[in-house]
């Protein structure tokens, strides 16, 4: 069967934020009008109302907003007290900036392979890989599914756990929100991110108080209480009052963006049963949040190019594991095993469209033009 004519009105893509900004604009527009008359823009009252807004959301005590995901986990590091000599371990299946932060404080990263149903962080491989000088566990939960956080603590005892949760707004694990179940959980605002901004941004979530104090110093200059008074070594990471009011329109949006892209994800399991794609694994125990609906495709090259033949954008999410990356050639790192499962899941990995706002129709020219290229009825 041919592909319709592609026309730009016809495209679908692989992800896009402005259909739901559109249907938000007036109050993205009237959060831009609050901020702009008052002058304040850092660390003013629109962002200590969000830190409140996105703690409450995440189940825990604290956030602190931070100018990106990446610094999040670099601040995150540096008050969990890694440093030179020590080793975090974590995925190799990631986005680089999991592994950069903790290259930027000195330590050692450390890869494990992950569980061959989820994509996460395999708890079975954790216990072997941990040394005397692990410091941290940074699991991420990768496309939106939570990692099994209960048995990395099981497996992995008295070291301190940061979440990865730049994927992961509003997923659960067995009922607890993710950013509420490590020692400190880190988020990006990353424009398309499940919830993002107009730019960049991040926050750090933690139950910890001495742990949140800590934070906050690092992210505004080390300073504590008083303005010019700076009690350590700290950095320029603020996350700024515009974001935060445009966050904090999109956050009260959050639990119906969820809603939309479960029924995206519903749809599409309908549509891939039968075919040899495997859709994501479901939890029948948490609440995947869907940042990227990222399926195992059989000839996926071929499938691409048919896809796009069709007018349907892909991405590959990620197309090569870190630890493979020209940066890690002149950096040190360190593998626990043999990451045979992550390099198997690489050249299968197609992320199909993915977000709130694709109609069932859209889902359905993907379906079908899937079990068109697989033969399949």
């Amino acid at each position: 069967m041919s592909a319709a004519p592609r026309t730009d009105e016809n495209v679908i893509p692989a992800e896009d934020v402005t259909r739901w900004h559109a249907a938000i604009a007036d109050e993205l527009r009237a959060a831009f009008e609050a901020v702009l008359p008052v002058g304040k823009y850092t660390m003013g009252s629109q962002l200590a109302a969000f830190e409140m807004e996105f703690a409450a959301a995440c189940g825990t005590r604290h956030a602190i907003g931070i100018s990106s995901g990446t610094a999040a986990l670099h601040l995150a590091l540096l008050a969990l007290d890694v440093g030179p000599g020590d080793e975090v371990i974590t995925v190799p299946n990631t986005y680089v900036a999991t592994a950069f932060a903790v290259t930027y404080t000195g330590a050692l990263p450390v890869f494990v392979d992950v569980d061959p149903v989820t994509a996460n962080m395999d708890p079975a491989r954790l216990a072997a890989a941990v040394t005397e000088r692990t410091r941290a566990i940074l699991p991420v939960h990768l496309y939106g599914a939570a990692a099994d956080v209960e048995a990395i603590r099981t497996a992995a005892p008295g070291i301190a756990l940061l979440e990865d949760a730049a994927h992961a707004h509003g997923a659960t694990l067995r009922g607890r929100p993710v950013g509420s179940l490590g020692e400190a959980a880190a988020f990006s605002f990353y424009p398309t991110k499940v919830l993002g901004a107009l730019g960049d941004g991040g926050a750090l979530t933690t139950g910890d108080e001495a742990l949140a104090a800590r934070l906050s110093e690092l992210r505004y200059m080390g300073q504590r209480r008083v303005k010019h008074e700076h009690e350590t070594l700290g950095y320029q990471e603020r996350l700024d009052e515009l974001q935060a009011a445009f966050l904090r329109v999109k956050l009260r949006d959050l639990d119906e963006q969820l809603v939309g892209r479960r029924r995206v994800a519903l749809r599409y399991g309908e549509w891939l049963a039968g075919t040899p794609v495997v859709p994501p694994a479901h939890d029948p125990t948490g609440r995947h949040a869907y940042y990227m609906y990222t399926v195992l495709a059989p000839d996926r090259e071929a499938l691409v190019a048919h896809l796009e033949r069709s007018g349907i954008r892909t991405q590959l999410i990620y197309p090569r594991l870190v630890p493979d990356q020209g940066a890690y050639r002149d950096h040190p790192w360190r593998a626990a095993d043999d990451l045979a499962v992550a390099r198997s899941l690489v050249p299968r990995l197609l992320c199909l469209p993915m977000f709130a706002e694709l109609t069932d129709a859209e889902v359905d020219r993907v379906g079908r033009a899937i079990r068109d290229f697989y033969g399949v009825g």
